[in-house]
């Protein structure tokens, strides 16, 4: 780089991007486009300031795990020079599958696509660009590099990923119960036996961090009304995609038009490129183009959930720790159908029920404590932590949602 470059980050100041490669990884396409997608989807709808990106995200976990890297270096861990700027790559681009509103609309708007494997498709693609340039980077993000702990920082319970967004997320909604002390967790990772491991100083910082993270489900990425409002752009979606395929034209950008029309698979993505590079046209910006357009549609269900979006006029939503049985699930749609005034073939789109599930921690994916007699055990195994066995169980919670009023006059 002719200079060095440098970003003025919100959550830690300023950033400095390390490399030339790196550098032109950031300023491609295919990673501006994520100043498009906010982070955070609908939640901005709760918390007024949760609008950041995926692209801060990204910049911003970069940043951590080049402090976790020089931490581990200092403690006797050798990281060469190419290994270094892998791992930084690695996690810059973990998000960079993320399509329009990430989450709520990854099964939808798709066919059952993860974004995990659309971002490995797209680190291929981009390696391909580069001439190679990206070989290590892909071994990292697959796990089948010989040193495993450079996975584990980009992809684990306590990875660099979750150690940004928390901090960050924490910081755009001002929830502050999702404060997790990353600059801790960090000092006292270290490497033992090719894992990464958390010196047994840093366990309290460790169930903190498991139970903020819980906290900020259940506060933040699962709040009731944001669920609401996901469920209503899934609808959305459902109806358009319904109304595009018997027949009907939109004017809306041409690849939101594309993956109205038509399922994609993995497999669809792997084989045909020019359907991964017609998603990496897509972003937040498509839908709500759409959503302003279909405002004033003919098709009452498409005017209707716009409408709701553009003034938040949000679907009613009920959460409970019991489930609904079918019967009263069936007695609630029955009062909407009549109360809304529509067919009831048309209930699906204004009524929703299901559930939704979080944890603190799971043993399978377990977290490594070095005691001070070189011991490596689960941090559930720490006798004097019984509030991480307890997070240990899947709590879910289930729900019904439905529109309140509708207007069928056009």
């Amino acid at each position: 780089m002719k200079s060095q470059k440098i970003l003025n980050d919100p959550v830690y100041g300023f950033i400095t991007i390390p490399s030339e490669l790196i550098f032109t990884i950031i300023d491609h396409p295919y990673f501006q486009r994520l100043r498009r997608i906010k982070q955070l989807g609908l939640t901005d709808f709760v918390y007024p300031g949760a609008l950041h990106t995926r692209f801060h995200h990204a910049i911003g976990a970069m940043h951590l795990m080049s402090i976790t890297l020089d931490n581990l270096r200092i403690k006797g861990t050798e990281i060469s020079n190419k290994e270094y700027e892998a791992a930084l790559i690695a996690i810059l681009l973990h998000d960079i599958g993320h399509g329009p509103f990430s989450h709520a609309l990854e099964y939808s708007l798709l066919k059952r696509v993860p974004h995990e494997q659309l971002s490995l498709l797209i680190i291929e693609l981009l390696n391909k660009e580069l001439e190679g340039k990206l070989d290590l980077v892909l071994r990292i993000f697959k796990n089948t590099y010989e040193r495993k702990f450079f996975h584990q920082l980009v992809s684990s319970q306590l990875d660099i990923d979750r150690l940004d967004y928390l901090q960050r997320d924490c910081f755009f909604t001002g929830v502050s119960e999702g404060t997790i002390g990353a600059d801790r967790i960090i000092k006292m990772m270290d490497v033992k036996n090719d894992q990464v491991v958390i010196e047994e100083k840093g366990i309290y910082s460790i169930e903190n961090f498991l139970s903020a993270r819980r906290l900020m489900y259940w506060q933040v990425y699962l709040h009731k009304t944001t669920v609401s409002a996901e469920k209503m752009l899934i609808k959305l979606i459902e109806r358009a995609k319904m109304l595009r395929k018997s027949g009907m034209n939109f004017t809306i950008t041409e690849e939101f038009d594309f993956f109205l029309q038509h399922e994609n698979s993995v497999e669809d993505f792997r084989k045909n490129p020019d359907t991964l590079k017609k998603f990496l046209e897509m972003d937040d910006l498509d839908i709500w183009g759409a959503v302003k357009l279909w405002k004033r549609h003919p098709d009452y269900v498409l005017r209707n959930i716009s409408n709701m979006f553009l003034t938040r006029d949000l679907f009613k939503i009920s959460l409970t720790n019991e489930q609904f049985g079918a019967e009263e699930i069936e007695e609630m749609k029955l009062k909407t159908i009549h109360k809304l005034g529509i067919p009831e073939e048309d209930i699906q789109y204004f009524f929703s029920h299901g559930a939704v599930s979080n944890y603190g921690y799971l043993a399978k994916d377990r977290i490594n404590i070095l005691t001070k007699k070189g011991k490596v055990i689960d941090v559930a195994q720490a006798a004097d932590l019984p509030n991480i066995k307890v997070m240990s169980k899947i709590v879910e919670k289930h729900y019904v949602c439905k529109a309140k009023s509708l207007n069928l006059k056009f």
